[in-house]
């Protein structure tokens, strides 16, 4: 699938039904919350207005991706809005994908400054249904970074740490 602006090649969608991915041991919620306080994000900064992320709209979804102590990943525990929901209760693909998408830049970036970076590639997969109203755990980690490009791994987890959806980002940074 491919979705053009004219002629210009915006975005472009193909299946991978053999995705797998190599995930960390999982966070549990008495780790995932204090993580979010350490969340690098500021309402006016970069990220001030991300839909995921941002400190600066009040209809974010509340992902406040941080560090986990001991640990080389970030998290955050994230309770579903009722309005990301379909008739079933459960969380459309759509929310669940951006989900996946925001804590991979904060993974990447663990240390140092927050420098601009875009999401050139993602792929996931959802393996289980994820229920609005119930509480989760979001994970990201780092897997290898190569020039300006860095890759990162993010999962959403069920409360027991079942991995219901899972995803493999690749961030570019621009030429400055």
């Amino acid at each position: 699938m491919r979705l053009l602006d004219g002629e210009a090649l915006v975005a472009e969608a193909s299946s991978a039904p053999d995705f797998k991915l190599d995930m960390p041991a999982p966070v549990g919620l008495p780790e995932a919350r204090p993580a979010a306080a350490r969340y690098r994000g500021s309402s006016a900064g970069l990220f001030g207005r991300c839909f995921v992320c941002g400190l600066g709209r009040e209809d974010a979804l509340g992902v406040f991706a941080g560090a986990v102590e001991g640990r080389r990943l970030v998290a955050s525990a994230w309770t579903p809005p009722a309005w990301t929901a379909n008739g079933e209760g459960q969380v459309r693909p759509e929310f669940v994908w951006a989900v996946l998408d925001c804590p991979t830049y904060f993974a990447t970036y663990m240390d140092g400054e927050l420098p601009v970076s875009v999401l050139a590639r993602l792929t996931a997969r959802i393996d289980a249904p994820v229920v609005a109203g119930e509480e989760h755990v979001v994970i990201a980690w780092p897997i290898e970074t190569k020039g300006r490009k860095r890759h990162a791994g993010s999962a959403l987890l069920s409360h027991d740490g079942d991995a219901l959806a899972v995803a493999r980002a690749l961030l570019i940074e621009p030429r400055g």
